[in-house]
């Protein structure tokens, strides 16, 4: 009967208990949760006697939160780091409790008298532990917001940096003056870095020694930069020809620090417009009747080019090749396999709808938001979800991304898979089988409604294949308007698997060509295998 009582209460407290871990998560600051969680207890225990602390680490002492009348000694309560709740009867404390939280640092309760100067009762201890319980939820969604936000700032700067780039190169590309070229691109650089002082030196061939440098301030000595404990640098090589970009002394208020990855990311952008440029000049030497947007063309598809990937890693126990042919100078396809570092592989094939440059911007923008994405370790379904808002909110409405991306542990063979709209991929066993891999949900930008995407986890086992392509391949025609298909593209699957990786994608790319017979290729062709050896 007493038991039934009990949960009845509870389940009267369980919308109390929700509106507690939203009150605690809508918090401030970490001043702010600490506060609001006092006055829960208070509330919910009618503790007239509270006193909350904290402490970073292990090894840190107990810092009080707002109490004014502690007494220093009552720390001895909380001389354990392990998570405990200890009741004490007829002290000065009803109970003392030890609370580890996810940042490695801990918080101590001591609490006193209650309202009408009686103890805690059995209630009282099991409301106590479900406080405790959704604090310690709280308090993780918390820090992972303020993580968060800080992950989207930063992000929304390099994407903004990104969106720059190309503007930053029509800019540079005006230049053929290389002197002029390079005192803005440092002047860029250290503007936007807060350096003291940067070098641009260019060597040709092999030679050590500087065919040319330019610096800032004009006439400081190359040697003081390059022998700073506090720089970054970047280079590049271009006709035999190797451009080095050097930055030092980060200036902030404390004085001069270190340099981030902000400005890592920045220095290198810089660096691949003033590459841009540098090309660009080098076509337009070459080629006098280029128009203007031949020119924006160029830059564009140069700037493209470079995420896709002219080398795939090699993964020790597989076999892995791609390739991509656009249908114009730029195309909307994408494909990767990015080393992750430990074995794991991410293997990445998209779609943009449409051509042109518009869809390559939009290329560039899942490249840049992916690669800052897997630094965290997301999972799947998470990484999928952020993509989608960042590409809707980035897009015009007639334009989505279809994406597959799959996480390989080369040693195990497992694969984490998110299917967000693209084509079925297929998955051939050693024994015959077909798999499709289709799991995930609607392609990126499409709609932005907090639909989850599903992700799906698979292993491959030695002799199986996985193949990607992008929908360039199926739905290639001849003059007769009759498709490549589905089915003939599975049927040359099947029946070249075991070919050599390289082989496989040369042939199913000669197939298509002998079925359109020379037709103007429509849409971009994009393939990708990987075997398990």
């Amino acid at each position: 009967m007493e038991q039934n009582l009990l949960v009845e209460k509870l389940s009267l407290q369980a919308e109390s208990f929700q509106e507690g871990f939203k009150l605690l998560t809508q918090s401030d600051s970490l001043k702010g949760i600490f506060k609001n969680f006092g006055n829960l207890l208070r509330t919910n225990l009618m503790i007239t006697d509270l006193h909350l602390l904290h402490k970073v680490s292990p090894e840190s002492d107990w810092k009080v939160i707002g109490s004014q009348n502690f007494d220093d000694a009552d720390k001895k309560y909380l001389e354990n780091n392990k998570q405990q709740t200890t009741y004490h009867d007829g002290g000065k404390y009803n109970a003392s409790v030890v609370l580890p939280l996810t940042d490695y640092s801990y918080l101590g309760i001591l609490m006193g008298s209650k309202l009408y100067e009686e103890g805690l009762s059995d209630f009282d201890k099991i409301t106590l532990q479900i406080l405790l319980q959704v604090f310690s939820s709280a308090y993780e969604s918390f820090l992972n917001q303020k993580k968060e936000k800080q992950f989207i700032f930063d992000l929304n700067e390099k994407i903004l940096q990104l969106n720059n780039l190309i503007d930053t190169g029509i800019d540079l590309a005006k230049f053929e003056n290389q002197n002029i070229l390079f005192e803005m691109a440092l002047a860029r650089m250290v503007s936007l870095t807060n350096s003291s002082s940067a070098l641009i030196r260019v060597a040709e061939g092999n030679k050590e020694v500087a065919a040319q440098q330019v610096t800032f301030p004009p006439g400081l000595p190359a040697d003081k930069i390059l022998n700073s404990n506090y720089k970054i640098e970047s280079s590049f090589e271009f006709r035999n020809t190797l451009y080095r970009f050097v930055l030092s002394e980060k200036e902030s208020r404390k004085g001069v620090i270190e340099f981030g990855e902000l400005d890592m990311m920045l220095l290198e952008a810089i660096s691949r417009q003033v590459r841009t440029a540098i090309e660009n000049n080098f076509l337009l030497k070459e080629s006098l009747e280029k128009e203007r947007i031949e020119k924006e063309m160029l830059l564009a598809a140069s700037i493209q080019q470079k995420i896709i990937p002219e080398v795939l890693p090699v993964i020790e126990g597989y076999e892995l090749a791609g390739e991509n042919i656009p249908s114009r100078e730029v195309g909307g396809d994408y494909y990767d396999c990015i080393d992750m570092g430990n074995g794991r592989y991410a293997l990445i094939i998209a779609d943009v709808a449409g051509k042109g440059i518009a869809a390559a911007l939009l290329v560039n923008t899942l490249n840049a938001s992916l690669y800052s994405y897997l630094q965290f370790n997301l999972p799947l379904t998470e990484m999928a979800d952020r993509l989608n808002k960042l590409i809707y909110n980035a897009s015009p409405p007639d334009k989505f991304i279809t994406f597959f991306m799959a996480v390989l542990d080369s040693k195990s063979g497992e694969l984490d898979v998110v299917n967000a709209g693209h084509n079925p991929i297929l998955l051939l066993r050693k024994d015959g089988r077909l798999d499709k891999i289709d799991a995930g949900g609607i392609g990126l930008g499409m709609l932005d409604l907090g639909i989850p995407y599903e992700g799906q986890k698979l292993v491959m086992n030695p002799g199986d294949k996985l193949f990607l392509y992008t929908d360039g391949i199926p739905e290639a025609m001849d003059k007769d308007e009759i498709e490549y298909s589905d089915d003939r593209m599975i049927e040359f699957f099947i029946k070249n698997a075991d070919k050599p990786a390289a082989e496989f994608i040369s042939g199913i790319v000669g197939d298509v060509s002998k079925h359109v017979n020379g037709e103007p290729q429509s849409d971009d062709i994009t393939s990708m295998i990987l075997k398990r050896t």
